[in-house]
């Protein structure tokens, strides 16, 4: 839906609850109540992508993290935080992160050029694609490229995850499970790329062991 200018938006807020009360007199009595999620998204800010509409989620059951090409650097006090929230209070079990083909931002960081403010967080993009650039390079095709890379950073971020001290600490423990999906906007299939978190974290333990054990 496109705006003409921001009351619209107001207007739209006002249909939209009449709409829902019409449905449930109690919706937003039970929209209030204390949220208990099961599952933290982290998935790309792109306008296109509506991350409780692909997960055919209600409100109350995902906690929601997004920003450019679903990026989690180990060092951003924003990403961390979210983190630190979803796995400590509101202890979520499973933690979701989430890219789609077609993103702006990895496509971006595939072409040359001085993005300004931008470069040092497509840095951690072009980080992934030399950590695999032996096999980006050999795929011929362009738009094949873009998808896998897609694919490797959802991955890479997995792994950043595993990286972070509440999240070994979860994991230790086990209550956590983290998933790595990629959206394929041209079919609306969520695809699962398999994301090892028991295998990756002992894998990587004896480097990013924080906790000490």
């Amino acid at each position: 839906m496109s705006y003409k200018n921001i009351r619209e938006i107001f207007a739209h807020n006002e249909q939209w609850i009449g709409e829902q009360l019409k449905a449930d007199p109690d919706y937003f009595v039970k929209l209030s109540k204390r949220q208990v999620p099961k599952y933290l998204f982290i998935g790309c800010s792109d306008s296109r992508i509506s991350s409780e509409a692909i997960m055919y989620a209600k409100p109350g059951d995902v906690f929601i993290h997004r920003n450019i090409a679903n990026v989690i650097p180990v060092n951003d006090l924003n990403v961390l935080s979210v983190i630190n929230y979803a796995v400590n209070h509101i202890r979520v079990k499973h933690i979701v992160v989430c890219g789609h083909y077609g993103c702006g931002g990895v496509k971006t960081a595939l072409e040359p050029g001085n993005m300004g403010i931008l470069n040092p967080w497509l840095g951690y993009i072009r980080d992934v694609y030399r950590l695999h650039k032996k096999e980006l390079n050999a795929i011929r095709l362009k738009e094949q490229r873009f998808d896998r890379l897609v694919e490797l950073n959802v991955l890479e971020q997995c792994i950043n995850l595993v990286k972070i001290t509440d999240v070994q600490r979860a994991l230790a423990e086990k209550r956590i499970q983290i998933h790595g999906w990629v959206f394929d906007m041209h079919t609306g299939k969520l695809i699962d790329l398999g994301f090892k978190t028991r295998k990756v974290a002992k894998e990587i333990t004896d480097i990013y062991n924080i906790l000490g054990r």
